[in-house]
């Protein structure tokens, strides 16, 4: 919380204003439609692609939320000139109206959303829109990257567990409860962000994944940010060794 710090965000947050309107709205449609909000680089060949997975407050089908609230850290970050001239990639951030973790559909017609293990159909139906990307555009299949936050960072990790070794980093940031313990796909490089003081989501839930996943001889990253609140996003995204941190990895 010092002043330093502090100043990153405040600077962060001017030079991002108007970045959302470089997004172009899309859908996808299967059993479901899914809009999604796509970056395209202006840079050629074959490119990195992020994929950005929004909180609670960004569901619904408007396409639009995604982008807003505090998702402004996760969607823009990327977009930043200077991360686009040394790094340039594509920014998928697709919007799900029924959650990003694996619910008893059963029990959800009857009102209850019981969470259960497997592939959350958010999670599901985002990944087919990753491959349709890939087959659309010159995307780096070694470098595809999946980050989120809070509902979103549970989706993270729903999203590893589903598809193990695809992705070469992940970056979930106060993730919230969910079926994913935190052992899959031990061979991703993950870095995990948490405020000690989220008053929405245990930091506990950040620490019991981390020791589950060293347990299982994972190496994770985790960063806790003293005094920090659930908005801890405003901090992950501004640190300043995570954009070139996870444009160094790639899938062997």
């Amino acid at each position: 919380m010092s002043p330093e710090r502090l100043a990153l965000i405040e600077a962060f947050k001017k030079k991002s204003e108007g970045l959302e309107k470089r997004y172009e709205a899309r859908t996808y449609k299967s059993d479901w439609v899914m809009p999604y909000r796509l970056f395209r680089p202006e840079a050629k060949g074959k490119l990195p692609l992020v994929v950005y997975l929004h909180g609670s407050g960004g569901q619904g089908d408007d396409n639009e939320r995604q982008l807003g609230l505090g998702n402004v850290f996760g969607t823009r970050v990327w977009l930043l000139p200077e991360n686009q001239k040394a790094h340039p990639c594509y920014v998928l951030v697709p919007q799900s109206n029924r959650g990003w973790v694996r619910y008893d559909l059963a029990k959800v017609e009857k009102g209850t959303y019981e969470m259960i293990p497997g592939p959350g159909l958010g999670v599901s139906l985002a990944l087919e829109v990753v491959d349709a990307l890939r087959h659309e555009f010159p995307i780096d299949d070694r470098r595809t990257y999946v980050t989120g936050q809070s509902m979103g960072g549970a989706g993270t990790w729903n999203m590893i567990a589903t598809r193990p070794g695809f992705f070469a980093a992940a970056v979930p940031v106060c993730g919230s409860i969910s079926k994913d313990d935190g052992t899959a796909s031990l061979e991703t490089p993950l870095w995990n962000f948490h405020g000690d003081s989220d008053q929405t989501v245990p930091v506990s839930c950040s620490r019991d994944r981390m020791a589950a996943r060293r347990k299982a001889g994972g190496h994770p990253l985790s960063t806790e940010y003293a005094g920090v609140d659930h908005n801890v996003w405003e901090w992950a995204f501004t640190e300043p060794s995570l954009v070139s941190w996870v444009f160094s990895l790639q899938r062997s």
